[in-house]
C-alpha cells in the first residue's frame, strides 16, 4: 500500500541545537502509527512540523511527503488550506487549547465554514451531528456552552470533533488523554479508533503510555533525543526489545497489556536524563545505557534491519544487542 505519508530524514533545528535528526516513518490510511519517548524525544516537535505549526525561527530540513508532494516547500497559504482539512491535530491540553471566549459551536462551525465553504446554518447543523458523533450528550444544548462548562472529558471530545470536521486524510492526536481517567481515556481511545476505521483515516498517536500502544496500535515508533530508536509491529518490539532504551522504558511501564508480559518485579529507571541536543556525541543514550560499550561514544549508531518491518538502532549486530540487553540490567 502507497503511504499517505512518507517523512524522510526530518530535521528541525533552533540556531546550532538539534532537538529532531534526520527521523523518517510513514503512516497508511487507516492505520495508528504510536510515537513513543521520554518528554524532550522530540515528539511533539515532529508533529508540529507534520502539519506546520512550528516556530518562525526554526530551520527543517528533509522532507515530509502527503499524498505524494513535500509540504515543506509549501507557502504559509497553502498550509492554511491543509490544515483542518486534510491534516487535523487534536493537541495535548483542551482547556489551553480551545478559545475560552468563545461557544465550542463557534469553535467547530469555523473549521467547517473556512474549509467547507458552508453557510453558518448549515455549519450549524454538522457541529451538532460531530457532537453527537463524539458522544457529548444533548448536543443541541451543549453546542452553545462555553470550555468551562465542560468537564475534561468532554472538552477533549470537542477537540476531536474539531479535527475530524472535514474528515481528515490524518489526524495527529499529540498526548489527548494524559488529563484524563482512565475510563475517559478508554472511551476516548475507542471513538478515535472507531472514526479511523470508519473514515479510512491515518492517526499518528503520541503518547507516553506504552499500555496504550500495546492496546491501539498499529506500529510504534520509539524515539529517543531526536532519533528513531527502534520501530516495529507493538507484539514483537514489547515481547522482545531490541534497543536498550526500549527496554528501559517497559522496565519503568506500570503495566503490560495485551498479553506483551515483558516486566516480572518492581519498576526499573532509567537513570539520568536526556542529554542536550548541542551535546550529544555518539550514541545519545550511552551515558544513560547499562550495555554501553567503549565504542558507543566512537559515532552515531545507524538504524540497521532486524526484521521484517524492524528497525533497530544499535552498533552492535541484532544477535548482540539481546545478550547484551539481557546481561545489563536497569536498577528498581
Amino acid at each position: 500500500m502507497t503511504p499517505l505519508l512518507d517523512v524522510r530524514d526530518f530535521s528541525v533545528a533552533f540556531g546550532t541545537s538539534q532537538p529532531v535528526k534526520g527521523v523518517s516513518f510513514s503512516a497508511s490510511p487507516g492505520e495508528m502509527l504510536a510515537i513513543v519517548g521520554e518528554s524532550g524525544s522530540g515528539k511533539s516537535l515532529t508533529a508540529l512540523g507534520l502539519i506546520g505549526l512550528l516556530p518562525r525561527h526554526a530551520a527543517t530540513a528533509g522532507e515530509i511527503r502527503f499524498e505524494g508532494r513535500n509540504l515543506l516547500d509549501q507557502s504559509e497559504r497553502d498550509w492554511r488550506r491543509l490544515r483542518g482539512r486534510d491534516i487535523g491535530m487534536i493537541f495535548q491540553e483542551p482547556m489551553t487549547s480551545l478559545n475560552p471566549v468563545l461557544t465550542v459551536g463557534e469553535q467547530i462551525t469555523e473549521v467547517l465554514r473556512i474549509h467547507e465553504g458552508i453557510d453558518r446554518r448549515q455549519a450549524r447543523k454538522r457541529a451538532v451531528e460531530l457532537l453527537d458523533l463524539v458522544n457529548i450528550p444533548e448536543a443541541r444544548r451543549r453546542i452553545d456552552d462555553y470550555p468551562h462548562q465542560l468537564s475534561g472529558g468532554m472538552r477533549q471530545r470537542v477537540m476531536i470533533a474539531i479535527g475530524v470536521a472535514c474528515n481528515p486524510k490524518l489526524l495527529i492526536a499529540d498526548e489527548a488523554t494524559t488529563a484524563l481517567d482512565v475510563t475517559i481515556q478508554a472511551q476516548i481511545l475507542q471513538l478515535l479508533d472507531n472514526l479511523r476505521r470508519d473514515l479510512n483515516m491515518a492517526v499518528i498517536l503520541i503518547t507516553h503510555d506504552l499500555g496504550i500502544v500495546a492496546q491501539w496500535a498499529d506500529r510504534v515508533m520509539v524515539m529517543y533525543a531526536g532519533r528513531k530508536v527502534e520501530e516495529g509491529l507493538p507484539e514483537p518490539v514489547f515481547s522482545q526489545p531490541y534497543h536498550p532504551y526500549t527496554r528501559g522504558l517497559l522496565g519503568a511501564s506500570p503495566r503490560a497489556e495485551s498479553g506483551y508480559h515483558y516486566r516480572n518485579g518492581p519498576l526499573l529507571e532509567i537513570p539520568g536524563s536526556i542529554v542536550s541536543a548541542a551535546d550529544e556525541k555518539g550514541c545519545a543514550f550511552r551515558p544513560r545505557c547499562p550495555a554501553a560499550q567503549p565504542s558507543c561514544g566512537f559515532a552515531v549508531p545507524p538504524l540497521q534491519q532486524i526484521s521484517e518491518g524492524r528497525l533497530a538502532a544499535c552498533p552492535f549486530p541484532p544477535t548482540r544487542i539481546a545478550s547484551l540487553v539481557h546481561d545489563a540490567s536497569f536498577r528498581p
